[in-house]
């Protein structure tokens, strides 16, 4: 455990970070009043993300591997985070939807009828906190892999 605890940390840190970005997009009606502007600025969470992913790679390499680190040793440090915070996202989800944005997915299902993008049945069975935890899980490991792979790159060291 002690030769996560970088990663452990990252991935709260992570986590946390997601939670605040929610409060944000509430705030700023992306929940609700603006929730047709949802899909394209709920996309610049990424920045953050890239970012936590670049500090936590250059702790790792300056904390745990004495300034040095291969694009492997990167690479797969960004796994583990990527893992945990798919292990986190469910509680994150809940927090989400339970108590930051509670009529979400009546918005999301109200817009996407309004608006024709999807049918009344494809909008409740896509907006709804089974079908948000299980993208989140996934989603996690699959944008935390890629954005592992990248980052890795920049941060090895020889």
């Amino acid at each position: 455990m002690k030769n996560f605890k970088t990663e452990i940390k990252w991935a709260i840190i992570f986590t946390i970070a997601g939670l605040l970005w929610m409060v944000l997009e509430k705030a700023l009606g992306w929940h609700d009043v603006h929730i047709d502007k949802h899909p394209i600025y709920t996309n610049f969470f990424a920045l953050i993300a890239i970012a936590i992913f670049v500090f936590a790679l250059i702790e790792k390499r300056n904390k745990d591997l004495s300034g040095k680190m291969t694009w492997v040793q990167g690479f797969v440090s960004g796994i583990i985070i990527s893992v945990i915070v798919a292990m986190l996202s469910p509680l994150s989800q809940y927090i989400t939807h339970e108590y930051i944005s509670p009529d979400y997915f009546q918005n999301a299902i109200n817009n996407a009828v309004e608006n024709e993008i999807m049918t009344q049945e494809s909008a409740e069975s896509f907006f709804n906190f089974n079908s948000y935890r299980i993208q989140a899980a996934f989603g996690a490991l699959g944008a935390g892999i890629v954005t592992a792979a990248i980052v890795s790159l920049f941060v090895r060291k020889k």
